[in-house]
């Protein structure tokens, strides 16, 4: 089995085209179900070079349950669109879809550093990513986008509703105790509620998953052979 990319549009594009498709893409997210055989699960990190010139994706595949890493891909392209908010997809994707198209494993869920339709057009870069890889994906955010929320309580496993527009858009859950808590959305292709389990049950110690904690930390390295491995 092999992922089935879609080519949904070009990624050299101006804001207001890019602003265009995000409502234009965001009416075919799937927000329900449940991925399905699942074997192994990918995270993703995506960062900048080279004072942004540079984008820098990152994927960690993982056996499920065993969380083993079993491939590691980093890929970089140069930057194809200056720091727009709301429109981070249209920065980071291209080299995300570039890592995934080097990925000789298969996942059959994705988990992502950032949001889902957690986004104020519901199409941040786990739904955008979704579309494009056809595949279950999860926004896995560090910081609210947009949206408000009741507080959440300290223990682990706390979580309140992500709000905007009357729209529940996410979950803000703690992961761990008395730490900021991650804010989860669906990306495509799962309902919130199985994000937020299928989350829960890849933590270990850390407040993060451990398919975009290892991700992270990859991308995190500074070794030569990080730097060569492009």
């Amino acid at each position: 089995m092999s992922i089935n990319f879609r080519e949904l549009h070009d990624w050299t594009v101006d804001p207001e085209t890019a602003i265009g498709l995000q409502h234009q893409l965001a009416p075919n997210i799937i927000r329900e179900g449940e991925p399905e055989h699942v074997e192994h699960i990918a995270g993703v990190d995506i960062g900048f070079e080279d004072e942004g010139a540079t984008t820098r994706a990152v994927i960690v595949l993982m056996h499920w349950p065993s969380l083993e890493i079993v491939e590691q891909v980093i890929h970089r392209e140069a930057t194809r669109m200056p720091y727009v908010p709301g429109l981070l997809s249209f920065r980071e994707l291209p080299a995300a879809i570039g890592a995934f198209k080097r990925l000789e494993g298969t996942p059959q869920l994705v988990m992502v550093d950032g949001m889902g339709i957690a986004h104020p057009r519901r199409l941040g870069i786990a739904a955008h990513l979704g579309l494009w890889l056809e595949l279950p994906t999860i926004g896995v955010g560090k910081s609210r986008l947009c949206g408000r929320h009741e507080p959440v309580a300290e223990e682990k496993g706390a979580r309140t509703p992500l709000v905007d527009r009357s729209e529940t858009i996410g979950m803000v859950l703690r992961t761990r105790e008395r730490v900021k808590p991650l804010y989860i959305s669906t990306g495509h292709r799962i309902g919130l509620d199985n994000a937020v389990e299928w989350v829960m049950c890849c933590l270990t110690r850390y407040k993060l998953p451990e398919p975009t904690r290892q991700a992270d930390r990859l991308a995190s390295r500074r070794t030569r052979a990080l730097r060569n491995d492009s």
